[in-house]
Formats: C-alpha cells, sequence, structure tokens
C-alpha cells in the first residue's frame, strides 16, 4: 500500500510564487497585445483626426477593465504551463514524488491560483467595464462635441437616431460611394446614393456631408409602392449633433453588468411572451375562421374563403416562429452566460494546464507558453464560433458559452487520470 506524505506550506508557497511570476509575465504580454489592438482601433483614427493626445489616453484607460479581463485567464493558462512545465524539465516534480509527495501537490496551488484570477477577472468584467464604460462615453460626447467627423470612418456602417450611413473610401475629407438610409419628420423613408461626398465638420452643429451627383428616393411609411425619385448634382447632408450623441448613448449588453443584463433579459422575455400571445390569438382566430369554412362545405358562402384562411394562418405561424426567435434577446442571454464563461475561464484552463505541463520532457517554459498560445487560439476560436452559432442558428447560449470550458475540463481530467496512472 503506497502511502504519501501530506502537502508541504513551504512547497505550496514555492509552487504558487513560481506561477505567479509565469502568470505576470504572461498577462503583461497579453495585456500589450489587446491594448495594442485598442490603440489600433480607437487611438489611431482619433488621433488622425486632430483629437487632443491626452484625452486619448484617458480613452484608452477607461478601456483598461476590458483588456484586464480578456488578458487574465489566458495569461493564468500560460502561466501555469510554463511552472509546471519547467518544474517537470528540471526534474523537480519527479524530486517530489520520490519524496513521498502525491500530485496533489502540483494541483492545489494550481487551482487556488485558477480560483482567484477567475474572482479577479469577473470583478473587471462586471463592475470596473460598465464604471469605464459610463466615464468613456462621457469623454467621447466631449471629443464628439468639437470632432464630429471622428464617427466616420472607411468601409463602415454608423447608425444614428433616425439615419443609417454606410461609406466606401476615404481620404481624408473625401468620400466615395455614400449609401444613406433616413426617416423624415413627416414620416417618410428615403433612400440617397452618391458617387462621393464631402464631409464637413459644423463643430456643435453636427456633420454635413456634400453630395456629388446624388440620386434620392422617398416613399410613405404606409404606402411603400407610392414613392418619389430625384436627382441631384449637389445636395448637402446634415447629421445633427444630437442625433450623433444619443446613438453614441446606447449601451450593449457586453457593457453591462450581469445583474443589469439579467434584468433586461427578464424585460424582453415578457415583452416577447406578451408579442407571442398577441399572435397566437391571431392563429387561432384564423384557424376557427378556417375550420368553419371547412365544416359548412361547398352549399355555404363561407367555403369560399377558406384559401384566404389559409393563407392567414401560414403566416401568422410563420410570422410566430421569427419572433420567438427574438435575437435581441438571444444576444442578451449569450452575452449573460459569457459574462461569467471567459472569466472562470481561467479555472477551467487549469485542468488541462497541470496535465500538459506534467508532460513536457525539456525547455519547459519556452513549450508551455507556446502551447498556451495555441488553447488560447482555439478557445477563442469557439467563443467566437458557439456566439455565431446561438445568433443565428438559435443554439442554446448557455451551451454555445460554456461548451469550451467544458471540453477543456473533460479533457484535462482525462489526461490527468492518464498521467497519474502511468
Amino acid at each position: 500500500m503506497i502511502t504519501y506524505r501530506s502537502m508541504s506550506w513551504t512547497l505550496f508557497k514555492y509552487i504558487m510564487v513560481e506561477i505567479l511570476f509565469s502568470f505576470s509575465v504572461c498577462f503583461f504580454i497579453f495585456f500589450f497585445v489587446f491594448l495594442v489592438n485598442q490603440l489600433l482601433l480607437v487611438a489611431q483614427d482619433m488621433l488622425s483626426k486632430k483629437v487632443p493626445f491626452m484625452q486619448v489616453v484617458r480613452l484608452l484607460i477607461y478601456a483598461i477593465p476590458s483588456v484586464i479581463a480578456l488578458s487574465a485567464p489566458f495569461a493564468c493558462m500560460s502561466g501555469t504551463l510554463m511552472t509546471i512545465g519547467r518544474l517537470t524539465s528540471d526534474n523537480e516534480i519527479l524530486v517530489m514524488l520520490a519524496a513521498g509527495l502525491s500530485y496533489r501537490t502540483i494541483f492545489t496551488p494550481a487551482f487556488v491560483m485558477g480560483i482567484f484570477i477567475s474572482i479577479v477577472s469577473f470583478v473587471a468584467n462586471d463592475v470596473l467595464l460598465p464604471a469605464g464604460r459610463v466615464q468613456y462615453v462621457r469623454l467621447y460626447r466631449r471629443i464628439l462635441a468639437s470632432t464630429p467627423a471622428l464617427e466616420l470612418s472607411a468601409h463602415s456602417v454608423k447608425r444614428f437616431k433616425d439615419t443609417v450611413i454606410v461609406t466606401g473610401d476615404v481620404s481624408g475629407t473625401s468620400i466615395d460611394d455614400v449609401f444613406i438610409l433616413d426617416k423624415t419628420g413627416g414620416g417618410e423613408r428615403r433612400v440617397i446614393m452618391a458617387k462621393n461626398a464631402e464631409l464637413r465638420d459644423a463643430g456643435k452643429e453636427g456633420l454635413s456631408l456634400d453630395l456629388n451627383k446624388a440620386f434620392i428616393q422617398s416613399s410613405k411609411e404606409v404606402a411603400r409602392y407610392d414613392y418619389d425619385y430625384a436627382s441631384s448634382e449637389f445636395l448637402r447632408y446634415w447629421v445633427p449633433q444630437e442625433d450623433m450623441i444619443q446613438a453614441l448613448s446606447s449601451i450593449t449588453p457586453s457593457e453591462m453588468s450581469s445583474r443589469d443584463v439579467h434584468r433586461e433579459i427578464g424585460v424582453k422575455r415578457t415583452n416577447l411572451q406578451k408579442r407571442l400571445d398577441e399572435r397566437y390569438n391571431r392563429i387561432l382566430s384564423h384557424a376557427l375562421a378556417l375550420e368553419d369554412s371547412l365544416r359548412k362545405g361547398p352549399q355555404h358562402e363561407a367555403w369560399n374563403r377558406r384559401a384566404n384562411s389559409l393563407a392567414n394562418f401560414t403566416r401568422e405561424v410563420q410570422t410566430a416562429a421569427v419572433i420567438q426567435r427574438d435575437r435581441s434577446l438571444l444576444s442578451y442571454m449569450i452575452e449573460f452566460y459569457r459574462k461569467f464563461s471567459i472569466p472562470f475561464g481561467a479555472l477551467a484552463f487549469m485542468f488541462l494546464a497541470v496535465p500538459i505541463g506534467l508532460m513536457v520532457k525539456k525547455s519547459g517554459q519556452a513549450i508551455g507558453f507556446i502551447f498556451g498560445l495555441v488553447i488560447a487560439f482555439i478557445y477563442w476560436a469557439m467563443l467566437i464560433g458557439g456566439q455565431t452559432m446561438g445568433l443565428r442558428l438559435g443554439y442554446p447560449p448557455f451551451w454555445c458559452m460554456w461548451l469550451p470550458n467544458i471540453l477543456i475540463i473533460t479533457i484535462g481530467i482525462c489526461l490527468s487520470i492518464l498521467r497519474i496512472r502511468k
């Protein structure tokens, strides 16, 4: 019978310090990569349009919580892989086992670290991120008040209050292939197209587009087939600043706390059920009308309305099916589960990082870091794939967001069992 010695507190601290050091190195690497991504997306465009440098720096500071929430789980996994890989390649794990210590000596510090990083990442994502978003919006409003042209960039789709602007190539203030959809105060819907446009910054008034060779088509909301069209060599189109600020004020579920998202899900479910109940009442009404016409037979005048009743019934059933797949509700549910799956992915990674690290024979730290990057890439691809399948194909949001963690834990447990038996 094999007996194992109890875990040494000195060894526990030693492994924890090693993991923490490797985690810090990996965290700064991932943090730098994600921060550079923010620089490329935000700062480059702003600086090119003469936004003050310090305001750009403040915007980046407000975006840091989202960078922390993404960096911490991946850094935890890579750091653990590097640490366990080094201990294995230096034969320190072998010495521990020969001294009568069990694999629990290695697993326990890793899991403690995973739990700690998961909690920190969750707090950053659920508390600091919404707070940072509030400050981000406030500052961006002030920047937008002085530089409205910031809202239009090349090959983008910008949605304002009642306006959608699609742009092509942008060179300075010149924009090619402009496409505008809007709604007038009189209830008309307009489509405006232009070969090119010149962007004019009107300061506090908003921005204007000088459209060259424009084509305009307008139609009534209640009579789509009654429309007017016109063409013009020159047309000036205005986007008021209040419309731009109102569009910016809308907060997406990724920028809310989990509690706010959960509350919004409840509201959306209630509204969805009301819409479905109304639709089901219409379906029942058309079904009863169809049944009545069929029961009365060809001798009754209702028989001639059976085709119309069937068409109405089919249309309402199809509409109910579309309403039931509420994309807005799905996006909120996916984001709710995502807020938990990514932070606590750090703990899931520990199940996989430790057994893989125990299999490394040499160059433990380098191999561990490479494995960490590969696993992080696969994990991120699975999350994006799950999010796409949930939104487009209607798969259950829970499984779409938690399946990567479940797979990682399952594979990690299997590898751990094989390693311990070996």
